[in-house]
């Protein structure tokens, strides 16, 4: 059986306007995307009659996790003024991954790490994390 992997190439990360019918203005020069990841909280349930002298655990509260990504940093123009909005801005706000399938992720979150790189001999980068506020939307096939 043929494998239908892709690439990431042609993915966008777009910052909501935060319209009522929201619009996503899109990064323009995104070089990479580590999608949210989130996890569960593990609680121990061991009692002093645990079957077996065996920890007994049930799920928590769900963290949303981050989502970071990399883009070409360029001072002061671009994708740059646009991060230093949402920087300055210190709000929560709509943001959503489109894949190449047209696939999308929308989530509600905010800034909490922006990092240039400006080295002597190669193209200025920066990191961008973003920390998700609450549970995230996944649409898991293209959107029509």
């Amino acid at each position: 059986m043929e494998s239908d992997a892709e690439i990431g190439f042609g993915t966008i990360f777009g910052i909501g306007d935060g319209a009522a019918t929201e619009a996503f203005d899109p990064i323009a020069e995104l070089i990479d995307i580590a999608p949210p990841s989130d996890a569960v909280d593990v609680i121990e349930k061991t009692h002093m009659a645990s079957p077996n002298q065996t920890k007994e655990f049930m799920p928590g509260l769900t963290d949303p996790g981050e989502c970071s990504f990399g883009i070409h940093f360029l001072p002061g123009v671009g994708d740059d003024a646009a991060i230093q909005a949402v920087r300055t801005a210190k709000k929560i706000g709509s943001y959503r991954i489109t894949y190449p399938n047209g696939a999308t992720w929308t989530f509600k979150g905010f800034l909490t790490s922006y990092e240039p790189a400006v080295p002597l001999d190669d193209r200025m980068t920066a990191a961008v994390t973003f920390k998700l506020s609450s549970s995230y939307i996944s649409v898991p096939g293209p959107v029509v």
